[in-house]
C-alpha cells in the first residue's frame, strides 16, 4: 500500500472520533517520519487531546500521557531511582516519558522547571535519571498540547530553547459549519467508535524513514529554502529569527510533503506548504512587531516576497 493510501486510511480511522482534521493528520504523519515533536495549540474544547490520542492509537507501540499541572515535578516525567528495602539496592523506576508516543497534555501549565525536563529527551532521545542515562525507544515522538497563553491564567510560556525543539506547531482552529454539524451527528444517538485500528506498524515506520531521507532536493529549491530562513533573521519586526535547527526542520518537512504527494523530489511548493508550521513558532517578534503583526502574518509576507524558482533542476 502506497503512503497516500495509508494516509487516507489514517484519516478514516481518526474520523471515527474527530471530524475535519485532515490537514492536521497529514502534518502529524510528516512529523512521525522524522521523530519530530508536535505542538498543538488552540482554545479548550477543539479536540487537541482527542486528536493526539487517536493519532497515537493508529501508530502502535507504547503510548503514555502526562497531564501537566503546576504541581507536576521533573521526576514525575522522567522517573526516579528508589531504594528497595528488600534488595537493599537502588532501582530505576522510569517515568511516563519512556514510550513511543508521549502526549504532553497542557504542557504550558507546568512550571518552567518541569518544562525543562523535556529538553534532553526531545533533542537527544535519551533521559538522565539521577546520573543514569537511558535511551528512549524508536520511534519516539512528543505530542504536546497547549492553550494560548494570552487567554489562560496559570500558564507558563515555553522557553525559546524548547519551542525550537518542536518540529511543527499546528493551530487547531474551530470547525467550519458543515464539520461542526457532523460533530453533532457523530455524538447524537449513537455510541462513538473508539476502536481505532493500527495503520502504521513500527517496522513500516522505519522503512518510511529511510525512503523520506532519500527524497531529492535541487540546488534551486535548496537556495529558495535558505533564502526564506535568512529573511527571518533580517526582518525589522523579528528580534530572533529561525535557527539552523529550523532550517533543517524545514528541509525535512518539505521532503515529507513530497513523499506524501508521491514524488521523489522536493518542489518550492512543498517548502511553501509546510513553512508556516515549521517557522511560525521559531521566530520571536520585537515589541514594535508584536503590536502590529503576528508571527503567521510575517511568515506569509516573507513567503510572498521571495521569487519562487520556476525551473527546478533534478540533477542538483
Amino acid at each position: 500500500m502506497v503512503l497516500t493510501e495509508k494516509i487516507d486510511k489514517l484519516k478514516k480511522e481518526i474520523r471515527k472520533v474527530i471530524i475535519g482534521k485532515e490537514l492536521e493528520v497529514e502534518l502529524m504523519a510528516i512529523s512521525l517520519l522524522f521523530n519530530g515533536h508536535i505542538l498543538l495549540e488552540s482554545v479548550p474544547g477543539t479536540g487537541k487531546t482527542m486528536l493526539a490520542k487517536s493519532f497515537a492509537k493508529s501508530i502502535g507501540g507504547e503510548f503514555s500521557r502526562i497531564q501537566f499541572t503546576p504541581d507536576v515535578l521533573p521526576s514525575d516525567v522522567t522517573g526516579i531511582q528508589f531504594f528497595n528495602p528488600k534488595t537493599q539496592e537502588f532501582e530505576l523506576r522510569p517515568g511516563p516519558i519512556l514510550a513511543n508516543i508521549v502526549l504532553a497534555d497542557e504542557i504550558n501549565r507546568a512550571t518552567p522547571r518541569t518544562q525543562s525536563s523535556l529538553l534532553e529527551v526531545m533533542e537527544e532521545r535519551q533521559v538522565t535519571i539521577d546520573g543514569e542515562t537511558v535511551r528512549l525507544p524508536e520511534p519516539f515522538m512528543v505530542i504536546a498540547t497547549q492553550n494560548p497563553v494570552e487567554s489562560q491564567q496559570g500558564t507558563f510560556p515555553l522557553p525559546v530553547a524548547q519551542m525550537d525543539r518542536f518540529f511543527l506547531k499546528i493551530k487547531v482552529g474551530y470547525p467550519d459549519f458543515e464539520d461542526e454539524k457532523k460533530v453533532l451527528q457523530l455524538h447524537r444517538g449513537t455510541r462513538i467508535q473508539n476502536n481505532i485500528n493500527q495503520v502504521f506498524p513500527l517496522s513500516e515506520i522505519e522503512q518510511l524513514k529511510i525512503a523520506v531521507n532519500e527524497i531529492f532536493i535541487s540546488n534551486e529549491t535548496e537556495d529558495y529554502l535558505i533564502t526564506l530562513v535568512r529573511k527571518t533573521r533580517e526582518h525589522n519586526y523579528i528580534e530572533l529569527g529561525v535557527s539552523p535547527r529550523g532550517t533543517l526542520a524545514l528541509m525535512k518537512a518539505a521532503q515529507g510533503k513530497a513523499l506524501l504527494n508521491g514524488r521523489k523530489y522536493v518542489t518550492p511548493d512543498d517548502v511553501k506548504a509546510v513553512a508556516p508550521y515549521v517557522l511560525g513558532h521559531r521566530i520571536f517578534l520585537s515589541i514594535e512587531g508584536a503590536l502590529t503583526k503576528t508571527a503567521e502574518t510575517i511568515i506569509a509576507e516573507i513567503l510572498n516576497s521571495i521569487p519562487v524558482p520556476v525551473e527546478v533542476g533534478l540533477n542538483g
